[in-house]
């Protein structure tokens, strides 16, 4: 090893939740694990944290004073592109879809081992940033109205620029590089969060019909995005 090579910036984590017995253990684990973390205890700190630090990742509470984790996600939405994962205390399927629908990547149900905490954000981080777009330039895809630029990570319905998560958009694009293919839920975690990532498949579903409702894509007469029964989701025409 070249000993004049620099060491890589160590992944900063910022830490959300009002439960100082938690936010120290999962803290230190983390800490302990090369992190550099930043804790906040309510959701005006958490974002005036992360205009401040910039993070790779937020580990964000459901429950806090004040703001609450739903609103501090959605407009963490409007300036970082960080990933987010929720913590719940209730095993309520609402709290999760609600969670996820303004932009988280992943949640955990407390109590949780920082164990798996950990697991959870190196798998995600080892996500590619970008799409790859195949060598002899732009391959953009067209269903329709709609237009996906993997090389811009752009989607258009007609004029309209069409906000999507990160990982909304890495579904999307897994799904129309191979329009007409109907991958399973198993493939597209594969493709978009990673062979090695264990949790509810049911996140592909949450996160697809997101993105259908920014398209404009109704599921009952889907012009761009289809249910294959049985199967998964394929994009492309009937």
């Amino acid at each position: 090893m070249n000993a004049g090579a620099e060491k890589p910036a160590p992944v900063r984590a910022l830490v959300v939740d009002d439960e100082p017995a938690l936010v120290r253990a999962v803290a230190g684990y983390l800490r302990r694990e090369g992190f550099a973390v930043t804790t906040a205890a309510d959701g005006e700190a958490a974002l005036h944290a992360a205009r401040t630090i910039a993070p790779d990742v937020v580990v964000l509470d459901l429950m806090l004073p004040g703001i609450d984790g739903i609103e501090v996600c959605r407009t963490l939405r409007t300036f970082t592109d960080a990933y987010v994962i929720m913590l719940t205390a209730r095993a309520d399927e609402v709290d999760k879809l609600i969670g996820l629908s303004v932009g988280a990547d992943d949640y955990l149900t407390k109590p949780f081992s920082p164990r798996e905490l950990v697991a959870r954000i190196r798998t995600m981080l080892r996500r590619p940033r970008t799409t790859a777009v195949p060598a002899g330039g732009e391959d953009v895809h067209r269903f329709g109205a709609l237009s996906l630029d993997p090389a811009a990570r752009e989607v258009r319905v007609g004029e309209r620029v069409v906000d999507l998560t990160r990982t909304e958009f890495d579904l999307l694009a897994t799904l129309a590089a191979r329009p007409r293919q109907a991958f399973t839920r198993r493939q597209l975690i594969d493709a978009v969060w990673g062979g090695d990532w264990v949790g509810d498949e049911h996140l592909v579903d949450i996160h697809l019909g997101h993105a259908r409702r920014k398209l404009g894509d109704d599921p009952a007469e889907p012009r761009y995005i289809r249910t294959v029964r049985g199967v998964g989701y394929r994009m492309g025409p009937g």
